[in-house]
């Protein structure tokens, strides 16, 4: 039985599998030095039309977690929306790793920063008494499943940057945010400001593993040392990067991407159409938001079904992945409409 919890619940995608299995041969060099990961890092290159710097590390965690510890001091701040990842699911990673960097987060319609919003906690404050901002932190696709388009991106990186703050992304759903906009990697990442992204990998279906890209290669001096610290250097790399190659050629990243927003889409057409209740935000990526009764959700939990409470901004969500069927929504949906359908 399909679930709707998380994209985290599907399995490893056929294409990651293999390059996964095709790995297994031999004897190749460890920690990095191995064909797999030099490839994979290039093909990253290739797709983000940049000589960027690239790193394979375990999970988000500690991707974005180090990432921002290589872009601040301790004494610095990190600005975030106040549904961030970051801010409410990494149990203090980023403060842990940076040494004590204060996350500043802020309010923001639909999930997002705003310019203004990054200015006022700027100018806020001045004196040596508080942590100085010296980072922001976007979400792409956000945490309740909105995109940022390119412009909103370049007017936060300019404003960023005349600041004299880095951009860093978290791009655990980036992907379905590229699908979903319909433009390059490039051109919602680094052309339109971002100093380092996090790509996420587990979510379109890798077994494990996230992409640190360095778009500022000045940036990511001695990032290897952190990983290493941090326990995210892994001894048989191959089995981290392989599995990008396979889901990186022939472009099946973007149609699981795809397919996960499509069926996003699907469900949330269906909620709208059978029962009239419209999703809490544009469904724009891989997950709806949606309110429902109490006993709707008592009966689909009684049902088998699987998701989650959104504490953030309430409803719940339900999170669509590389493998959901069509035939999975529209179960839930039949499901949906039966519990709603007056006592006979």
């Amino acid at each position: 039985m399909q679930h709707f919890a998380s994209d985290n619940y599907a399995g490893i995608c056929p294409e990651a599998l293999a390059a996964l299995l095709a790995a297994n041969d031999g004897h190749v060099r460890s920690y990095g030095d191995d064909e797999w990961t030099l490839r994979a890092a290039d093909r990253l290159r290739e797709l983000f039309e940049t000589d960027c710097d690239v790193y394979f590390v375990f999970n988000g965690t500690a991707a974005n977690s180090l990432a921002l510890a290589a872009l601040c001091q301790s004494y610095h701040s990190v600005i975030c929306q106040q549904l961030a990842h970051v801010e409410t699911d990494e149990c203090g990673a980023p403060e842990f790793f940076s040494n004590g960097a204060k996350l500043l987060a802020v309010a923001g319609e639909q999930g997002k920063l705003t310019p203004a919003a990054i200015i006022d906690v700027v100018t806020r404050r001045r004196d040596i008494h508080y942590p100085r901002p010296k980072v922001v932190t976007l979400t792409q696709a956000t945490e309740v499943g909105t995109v940022y388009q390119p412009e909103e991106l370049r007017a936060i990186a300019d404003t960023a940057h005349e600041l004299g703050l880095r951009v860093h992304m978290d791009g655990a759903r980036f992907a379905n945010a590229v699908a979903g906009l319909g433009l390059s990697p490039a051109d919602v990442s680094w052309r339109a400001g971002v100093d380092v992204l996090c790509f996420g990998g587990t979510k379109m279906g890798l077994p494990v593993g996230e992409a640190v890209v360095f778009f500022d290669r000045r940036l990511s001096e001695d990032f290897a040392y952190r990983c290493k610290q941090a326990g995210q250097l892994a001894s048989k790399m191959r089995f981290l990067s392989a599995p990008w190659l396979g889901i990186l050629e022939n472009g099946a990243w973007l149609r699981h991407a795809a397919h996960a927003n499509a069926m996003a889409r699907r469900l949330a057409a269906g909620l709208a159409e059978g029962t009239g209740w419209p999703a809490l935000f544009p469904v724009q990526a891989n997950g709806v938001f949606v309110r429902l009764p109490s006993r709707i959700e008592e009966g689909l939990r009684a049902r088998g079904w699987l998701f989650y409470n959104f504490i953030g901004a309430g409803g719940v969500r339900l999170m669509c992945g590389w493998d959901t069927a069509p035939e999975t929504v529209d179960r839930l949906l039949d499901d949906i409409r039966d519990l709603s359908a007056p006592p006979a």
